[in-house]
């Protein structure tokens, strides 16, 4: 059974906020002839990788609500060049929006169970087709 990631989306203020950033990383790497995917460096390994290898995906939370996740493609442990370690997530080029779920802040990832993830918008006619901020305020009122 795979396992997902979960991490705040420092920066972004929306979901556009986020695939404008992966589709300027895709970019960045299609130009040095690599594979169109983006990275985001961590400073821990997770110690469960082939859980999240086996289709996870990094979930997204944006202005305190889970918004969107990128399918995990592999988790690279790298080394900066003052000796520190970290790992690199690298993820799909595509951003998949969820339903919004209301969520704390906290430091770093999180491992996120595949009972707790929400679910990916499109499968209720209509819902991805609402305005990001309506989706919000309406699950901010319980009615999404």
């Amino acid at each position: 059974m795979s396992l997902h990631m979960i991490k705040l989306c420092v920066g972004a203020e929306s979901v556009a906020d986020l695939k404008e950033w992966v589709a300027e990383r895709a970019l960045t790497a299609m130009a040095a002839g690599q594979e169109p995917h983006s990275r985001h460096r961590t400073r821990m390994m997770p110690k469960r990788v082939p859980e999240i290898l086996d289709g996870g995906s990094l979930y997204w939370v944006i202005k305190g609500q889970v918004a969107a996740r990128q399918q995990i493609l592999g988790l690279e442990a790298v080394k900066s060049a003052d000796g520190i370690s970290y790992c690199d997530i690298v993820l799909a080029p595509a951003v998949i929006e969820t339903a919004p779920q209301p969520k704390r802040p906290f430091q770093g990832w999180r491992y996120y169970r595949p009972e707790d993830v929400p679910r990916d918008l499109g499968s209720q006619s209509g819902e991805a087709d609402m305005p990001e901020d309506l989706r919000r305020e309406l699950a901010e009122l319980g009615l999404l």
